[in-house]
């Protein structure tokens, strides 16, 4: 399996799993003024994680190669534009064909609006930054939920392994 391959599932299982995680937040008792919440002061609220959280798989897909991309930096200002949002993105890696990404060994930079700039393969810009970056953002809306009293576990952040259920066996 190639690396590309390899990251568009992760990008797919894990809108799924952001996609998810929205739809549980709609029914929460705070309504609309759940996405005003954040673990702590200094941290992103969580209309920002789900932002940052499609944005990384934007940003991934321009750096490798569909540079016609653009993110959307505007806040989220509904469950509904969430949804909407993840759906975008969803339909933007099912229709990536991984053999038009660059070549494992091809470099990816990219600089940080702090001015950090990192210069890597293609394959290590995918396991070092990209799937990570997303991973964070995803937990971090998961967390802010839980924190939230949102009554989701661990079947809501890996809900795309019910595929690979095994079936009871007979007995």
């Amino acid at each position: 399996m190639s690396y590309a391959t390899a990251a568009l599932a992760t990008c797919a299982n894990m809108l799924g799993t952001l996609d998810h995680l929205v739809t549980k937040a709609e029914g929460h008792e705070k309504g609309e003024a759940l996405p005003q919440a954040r673990l702590a002061e200094d941290m992103f609220p969580l209309h920002t994680q789900i932002r940052f959280a499609i944005d990384q798989v934007v940003t991934a897909l321009k750096r490798l190669g569909a540079s016609e991309l653009a993110a959307d930096d505007s806040e989220i200002a509904s469950f509904a534009e969430a949804h909407t949002r993840i759906a975008a993105v969803q339909a933007l890696v099912a229709e990536t064909d991984p053999a038009t990404w660059p070549a494992s060994a091809d470099v990816v930079e990219f600089d940080l609006p702090n001015g950090m700039g990192f210069r890597m393969q293609a394959h290590e810009y995918c396991r070092d930054w990209a799937i990570p970056q997303l991973y964070f953002h995803v937990m971090a809306a998961y967390a802010i939920l839980r924190a939230e009293g949102l009554a989701v576990g661990k079947a809501d952040y890996v809900g795309y392994m019910m595929k690979y259920l095994k079936q009871p066996v007979a007995g």
